[in-house]
């Protein structure tokens, strides 16, 4: 039997053009950028999970995710990732550069039909995309007060 492929399909099964995998480029990986997110960026909060968003580097988009050990045991946090992550990497066109997210899932994300998940993710960027970019953090000099 031979496997029938949609036009505009790669033979991978994603469509064409879509990144096929989740590159460190676009990823948030240390710990000090995770900080600066949750202390300067602004809280978006949705039932699927809550997202701090920060405009900060014009030439960088950087997504990273946590999963806290209160979601469940490592099975259930891994899944919960790969599904957020998915959501993030189909979504990560619509993201303008200079932004950086954190999302930090419930534990509906789990049970959730994944394009409700795809959705709730694409709203996020696009509300990025349209909100006025905040001013630029306060410098790391000391100020004379």
């Amino acid at each position: 039997m031979a496997d029938h492929q949609e036009p505009g399909e790669s033979t991978s099964g994603f469509p064409e053009g879509l990144p096929q995998g989740f590159p460190k480029s676009v990823r948030l990986l240390k710990s000090s950028d995770f900080r600066k997110v949750y202390d300067h960026g602004v809280r978006y909060s949705c039932p699927l999970f809550a997202a701090f968003c920060l405009a900060d580097a014009p030439e960088r988009r950087a997504v990273g995710f946590t999963t806290p050990k209160a979601l469940g045991k490592a099975v259930k946090r891994n899944r919960i990732r790969r599904r957020i992550r998915e959501a993030a990497r189909l979504e990560l066109a619509t993201l303008n550069s200079g932004w950086s997210i954190v999302f930090n899932p419930r534990r509906k994300v789990l049970d959730c039909i994944f394009t409700d998940l795809r959705h709730e993710v694409k709203r996020l960027f696009i509300r990025c995309a349209t909100s006025p970019v905040p001013p630029s953090l306060p410098s790391s000099e000391g100020t004379n007060a």
